[in-house]
This record gives C-alpha cells, structure tokens and sequence, in this order.
C-alpha cells in the first residue's frame, strides 16, 4: 500500500489519543499474549463510545468501544475512531475489527502505530481504505509501542522482551554472605515489583534460589482492573512460571510445582523428568554446548508459546547468565537505603571483565523514588 494513502493526523487528534492510549494501559495486566489496546470513539467532539482489550479471545478495543456506543444510545455512522493499534484484518479468535469498524459506518480512523503482526501489518489499513474510509497515523506511536515493548519485540524479532529484576542494598548487594536477604527493600518496592511481574507472560527464576527459598513466584498485592460493562473486577493472567534447572535438581516437594510450571533443562534423565512431570511440572530439553540451559533457545520456546514479555528474578548466578547472554532488554533495579558492606553477595557471578571496554553500558529510562527505595528502569547500549 502506498505510504502516501495513510493521512497525517490533525493536530486535535492528540487528546482522543491520549484517552485511548489510557484505556489500552487497563490491560496491562490481563490481555496476556495480545496486545494492548484501546479505543476511542469521536462525533461532534463528543466520545461516543469507548474501549480497550480486556483478554485474549475476548473483544477487541474497538468491538468493546462499539458496544459502549450502543449501550450509551449513540450512532457510530460519521464518527472517527482512534486506536492505539492498527484495526485487525484477519480471523483469529475474534473477527476483523477493520470489519466492525466498516459496519458501524465510521467514517475516519486514527491509528497510533501499524500493526507488527504479519497476519496485519498495513492490511487492516488497506481494508478501511477500499471501504473509502479515511485513514490517518502513526500518532504517539512511542507511546502506543511503550506498552506493548514485548508484543512488538515478539512479531519483529521473534523473541520475548527480557527484564531482569534485581533488588539490594545502595553498595551493589543482594544478601548478607550467610544469605540472608528478606528483607532488603522496602514493601512499597516489593509491591512495585509484583507489577513488573503482573505485566510479564512469564517468569524465569534459577534452581539454586528455588533450593534456597522455595518461593512460588505467584503475583501479589496487585488488583485487575474493572471489566467494562459489569463493574466486576477482572482476575490477573498469571504468568507462566519458568526454571532453570540444568541438571533437574529440582525437588519434587517444590511449591512452584502446585499449579504446574515449566522447568527448562539440559538434562535427559528419564527417571528426574518423570518424577518432576507426575509432581506438575513440564519439562523442556534446551542444552548449550556447555551442558547447561541455552538462554536463546529457551525464549524461542517462550515466544512460541506467545510469551510476550519475561521477568527474570532470581540471584546473581542468574542474573549473570542473562547479562552475558547480551538477551536483556531492560534492567529494573531498586536500591535500598542502606550499606551491606564488603563481605555482601553481589548482584552478578560470572561476570568478570579485565577492562573497561568490556563494560555494559546502559542507558537510564526512568529513576524514581519507591518508598524509602530508588528504583531505576535501564536498558543496554545495544
């Protein structure tokens, strides 16, 4: 389709925008493998109807903001549509919403970026257009692709967006060299970081802090929004619970085991996998050449499965292995107001440079307070 057919939004278009790129953030925590996406719907600079993505398999945004018109009494037939994501045009769980959207009569749509999705990407464009319906984008396409980093990573490069998590004291340490470490930070940086992992399709820990601390990696203190139309609150996606585990080391009295999770291994020991998949578990085989897991080719298996954003946590072993797979995309740190001195376990093992051309350089996206803790949002210099 020629670039010359998607018209340049007004300068008035920004606030209905806005509004929608609210509406798709309600789904930060519930659309899973979709998107993220909202939708406003605009006659005589009045919202008529409005929307966003609540779960996969379930009504798009602009489907949910055609309802809201219709219970509101509202006729779409003229109105323009602003959507944070270009219209869907194939058949998946759901119709083409570029269809809806051509059968409710609007008569202009405002894209805030095209959609990466093979199975899309300009083709609901094209679709609105043959209807003869005006088609204006990108706008606030930063902002719209913000909340979506894993979805876009995932249709363009075929792999999940990695955030590694780490958490200790402001000299660089993780817990005390006898391990103690609950608890560093403080609760409001704990309930922060139970965000981070509400928003991810997948959490990835290692077998050493699964032997230590024997933790269920479930998400808590976070609530789901409110679903449209019933005033109900809507339950969190839980997300895929992942471990490292190279040599099936796992007990099969692990609480991460109640409720099932996936344990990604480089062992091929018959009688472990079969102990570990009656106790839950599934077992995957991704070997290195090493004898360890294969970081690449475990998030090939995550984004196949639709993972679109991971949370890694877990201590400095795993966090070095991820560091050095040059696979993060973005580190979340927070900083406890307190010196755990020189004797402390550090935030990375493994990680042994002898020059300071080998340094990772990272750029800070975002440093704010937490609390009584700092927490800062950074990404590689890639």
């Amino acid at each position: 389709m020629p670039e010359s057919t998607i018209h340049t939004p007004n300068a008035t278009d920004s606030a209905w925008m806005a509004r929608a790129l609210q509406l798709a953030a309600k789904g930060l925590y519930t659309t899973g493998v979709n998107p993220r996406v909202g939708c406003v719907l605009v006659k005589d600079n009045q919202i008529i109807g409005e929307g966003w993505h609540e779960r996969a398999g379930e009504g798009h945004a602009e489907v949910m903001a055609l309802q809201d018109a219709e219970r509101r009494g509202q006729n779409v037939k003229g109105a323009t549509a602003y959507v944070t994501l270009e219209p869907c045009a194939h058949h998946g769980k759901t119709p083409p919403c570029a269809e809806a959207l051509i059968q409710a009569g609007v008569c202009r749509v405002v894209a805030a970026m095209e959609d990466p999705n093979p199975l899309v990407a300009g083709k609901g464009f094209a679709l609105l257009q043959a209807a003869g319906i005006a088609v204006a984008a990108p706008l606030m396409a930063a902002e719209a692709e913000a909340l979506n980093v894993g979805f876009v990573k995932r249709m363009r490069t075929g792999l999940p967006w990695v955030r590694l998590k780490m958490a200790g004291s402001l000299d660089g340490h993780s817990a005390l060299a006898n391990g103690e470490s609950q608890w560093i930070t403080s609760p409001e940086a704990r309930v922060d970081g139970h965000r981070f992992r509400a928003r991810a399709q997948a959490i990835i820990t290692g077998v050493g802090t699964l032997i230590a601390d024997d933790p269920q990696l479930t998400v808590r203190d976070v609530s789901g929004p409110i679903a449209q139309g019933t005033g109900k609150t809507l339950p969190l996606t839980p997300p895929l619970r992942v471990v490292l585990d190279s040599h099936l080391r796992m007990p099969v009295t692990a609480k991460i085991l109640q409720g099932g999770c996936l344990i990604a291994t480089a062992s091929t020991d018959p009688a472990k996998t079969r102990a570990l998949e009656a106790a839950g578990a599934e077992v995957v085989v991704v070997p290195d050449a090493d004898g360890r897991v294969e970081v690449a080719a475990l998030l090939k298996v995550l984004a196949a499965r639709g993972v679109n954003e991971v949370h890694v946590e877990g201590g400095p072993r795993l966090s070095g292995v991820f560091l050095k797979s040059g696979l993060i995309d973005e580190i979340l740190v927070y900083m406890a107001s307190c010196l755990l001195g020189s004797d402390a376990r550090g935030w990375f093992d493994d990680l042994n440079l002898t020059a300071l051309d080998q340094k990772v350089e990272l750029k800070f996206q975002d440093v704010r307070m937490i609390g009584s803790n700092l927490r800062i949002v950074a990404r590689p210099v890639k």
